[in-house]
């Protein structure tokens, strides 16, 4: 029998993040058909933050969205808003490492970004970004 998962993406990235990572996000959210080239088959086999599993109370959530986030004397400052709430199989945490490795080096700032738990645990293991990585999450 296999474990189950509230996985929770809730962060900032910064508005020069690289096209790949954003539409390696978007593949991976099943907004495109297909992953850019450069995104390794071997870490990232398939879209892992897919919603429609309605296992949740509320439902998956999946976005990826650029907001404005202030505005300064120099314009308007942006920043892509990437929030995901899924339910996963204990097969795909083996692919979390990857996930937050690629996302890591574009957070916008630094601290709490998210957590996975186990569906019948009340202990959340938070994902923290920091200075382009990550705090490792054990499962």
């Amino acid at each position: 029998m296999s474990d189950h998962y509230e996985v929770v993406f809730s962060c900032f990235l910064r508005d020069d993040t690289p096209a790949p990572v954003l539409a390696a996000l978007r593949w991976h959210m099943g907004i495109d058909d297909e992953g850019p080239d450069d995104l390794d088959p071997d870490d990232h086999p398939y879209p892992l933050l897919l919603s429609g599993q309605g296992r949740l109370p509320g439902g998956d959530i999946v976005s990826l969205r650029r907001t404005v986030q202030e505005f300064t004397s120099s314009g308007k400052r942006y920043e892509w808003e990437l929030f995901v709430r899924i339910y996963w199989v204990d097969d795909l945490t083996l692919h979390l490492d990857a996930l937050l490795e690629l996302i890591a080096p574009h957070v916008a700032r630094r601290g709490y970004d998210g957590y996975i738990r186990d569906e019948y645990d009340i202990e959340v293991k938070t994902f923290k970004f920091h200075d382009g990585t990550y705090d490792p999450v054990e499962i």
